[in-house]
């Protein structure tokens, strides 16, 4: 299932992202059970057994940057990440596409600097060994690098996709009630203020 603000431009490098948008986000998905129950069986070793494992906390905390930066990933490609969209209400069309490319620009320059000073930190702990887990202290960063290969790819995608004119940005337009009610206000205010 393509989520709505998703892209839908009927092409094989398009569908290949879809799949890897699906695969990252299903992969989050059992992460995040999979962190839910190691604290689960840490609480119950801990309270009930009075032995708690010395793997769990670590453990969840590496499934937890895997599931926040890979489901990060999938929300930059599917238009859900943070923005200042009521601005773009107001703006006429060509000022809505070109705030959009330069919010895509930022992000991409985010996502380089994911890779770039991710993979800094996997080189810098790779010699140093996780105690509880007994891997390397590398595996705790290599989600940052992930999400940053993967946020990169789908902010250049939407890029690409907006440059040949495929829809990428629909539904986009239509205001949430949130925003209709700020708009509503700045509306009011601007026309108290004339």
């Amino acid at each position: 299932m393509t989520p709505a603000n998703a892209p839908s431009y009927d092409h094989p490098v398009v569908r290949a992202f879809s799949f890897a948008s699906r695969a990252a986000l299903w992969a989050a998905g059992i992460g995040l059970v999979a962190m839910t129950a190691m604290v689960a069986w840490q609480v119950w070793c801990r309270y009930v057994l009075n032995d708690s494992p010395s793997w769990t906390e670590p453990g969840a905390v590496m499934l937890m940057s895997w599931f926040i930066f890979l489901g990060a990933a999938v929300g930059v490609r599917e238009n859900n990440h943070l923005g200042f969209d009521i601005l773009l209400y107001i703006v006429p069309l060509a000022g809505k596409r070109a705030l959009r490319t330069i919010s895509d620009i930022v992000i991409l320059a985010f996502g380089i600097g994911m890779i770039w000073y991710g993979w800094q930190l996997v080189e810098l702990t790779s010699t140093a060994i996780l105690p509880s887990l007994g891997i390397s202290g590398s595996y705790d960063y290599y989600p940052v690098v992930a999400g940053g290969v993967l946020v990169v790819l789908f902010t250049l995608e939407r890029m690409a996709l907006r440059l040949a004119g495929a829809p990428v940005d629909a539904g986009l337009e239509i205001p949430t009630p949130e925003a209709e009610t700020e708009l509503d206000a700045a509306r009011s205010l601007q026309q108290e203020n004339a």
